[in-house]
């Protein structure tokens, strides 16, 4: 039987904790966490098989990023991340893809797709400028997805806007350093991005509006269910399935430092039953978390791969489960670290850096709560969710 990724995670678990100080002094993924990743193929779990992926089930893929966030919350992030960029880079043109990954499978992609640059249309493809935020991991990246709006003749975004993810090698971007300095996740990485005037051939764009609804990957001939999920179902996965890892951390860590710890006031923890419910709340809250999460992706899966679409409704529907499943572990975590004491928040107690990253990997835009729940109801009621932000990210 062939040893998968979370076998492999699991053997070296002990080398990913030891080295999560390391990661957030660096403000990056120390060199060797990075190895592990790559090593273990962590971030080829959704990369075509035609180009040495593992084509993996994405339910594999969660459980695979969540053990990783379990042992150091910055490199799950960047697993669940960097690692789901594989997937859309299975329906881009196959030259981009051969490209990339004609001479090293192991090459990985950074983003972010926010469209915060302009592609102003030349013969051929466009010229591009921008400055992003948040590009996780990418230090060990040497491509890039960036999110763009179409322009016109000069540079100014079309209206109404037409979104595009473009794909760029690391010599027509900056990396600009000391720009992640957070609370949280700070091993993650997560820099700014610059690109001044760099011509991306029109192969190596996808319109967001076809990756978003599956279409793009039906273009593209894909048959296997995992490419044919809706971008808003794969993207977040990756970022969720991060956030319930951390905070089974943070449970885990919690449980080892309770197990022999006696209170001021003399009580030893395994005789407190409000201590010890608050445990049992917060444990069944984090697994309803990843059950919740898991049980969405493999329902779109089975649908996608008895030949049906994805509807909105469903799209929606999805996107709520996801983002409240990360909303439901984080406040679990808050419960147990308001029961773990002052010595918790000790810089060399590892639960302190847990419930950080966690508090960080909450704020990202995936886990924004209001336009995705007002979609989501809107559907429900049978009324039609209206075009613009509120439809965006579903």
């Amino acid at each position: 039987m062939t040893n998968r990724v979370l076998d492999t995670i699991t053997e070296r678990a002990e080398e990913i904790s030891t080295l999560a100080p390391s990661n957030e002094a660096l403000g990056r993924l120390d060199d060797q966490a990075a190895k592990v990743l790559r090593e273990a193929g962590a971030i080829r779990m959704l990369q075509p098989a035609a180009h040495g992926g593992l084509e993996v089930h994405p339910r594999e893929f969660a459980e695979t990023v969540m053990k990783i966030a379990s042992l150091d919350g910055s490199t799950g992030w960047v697993a669940g991340i960097v690692g789901v960029h594989p997937w859309e880079m299975a329906f881009a043109d196959p030259k981009v893809q051969q490209e990339i990954w004609g001479e090293d499978q192991d090459t990985w992609i950074a983003s972010p797709y926010a469209p915060m640059g302009v592609a102003r249309p030349v013969d051929g493809g466009y010229v591009f400028n921008g400055r992003w935020q948040f590009s996780s991991g990418t230090d060990h990246c040497d491509w890039i997805f960036l999110g763009g709006f179409l322009g016109d003749d000069e540079g100014r975004p079309v209206q109404p806007p037409v979104s595009l993810h473009l794909i760029l090698p690391r010599s027509d971007y900056e990396i600009v350093e000391d720009t992640w300095n957070v609370v949280g996740l700070r091993g993650t990485g997560s820099k700014d991005i610059v690109v001044k005037d760099a011509f991306v051939p029109a192969y190596r764009t996808l319109l967001y509006s076809k990756v978003v609804d599956g279409s793009a990957q039906r273009e593209a001939g894909l048959a296997d269910p995992g490419y044919l999920l809706p971008f808003s179902c794969a993207f977040p996965l990756g970022i969720t399935s991060a956030v319930i890892g951390i905070a089974e951390g943070a449970l885990a860590h919690h449980l080892a430092y309770q197990r022999t710890r006696v209170q001021v006031t003399g009580t030893k923890i395994k005789d407190d039953p409000y201590v010890l419910y608050a445990i049992s709340e917060a444990a069944a809250d984090i697994e309803a978390s990843r059950a919740a999460l898991l049980d969405n992706v493999s329902r779109m899966y089975d649908a996608v791969a008895s030949g049906r679409e994805i509807t909105f409704d469903e799209r929606a529907r999805g996107r709520r489960v996801q983002v409240q499943a990360a909303w439901r572990a984080v406040r679990a975590v808050d419960e147990i670290v308001a029961r773990s004491g002052g010595n918790a928040m000790r810089v060399d107690n590892p639960i302190q850096r847990f419930w950080r990253d966690a508090h960080m990997g909450l704020a990202h835009a995936i886990h924004v709560p209001g336009s995705v729940f007002h979609a989501s109801a809107l559907t429900q009621l049978d009324i039609e969710p209206p075009q613009g932000p509120m439809r965006s990210m579903i």
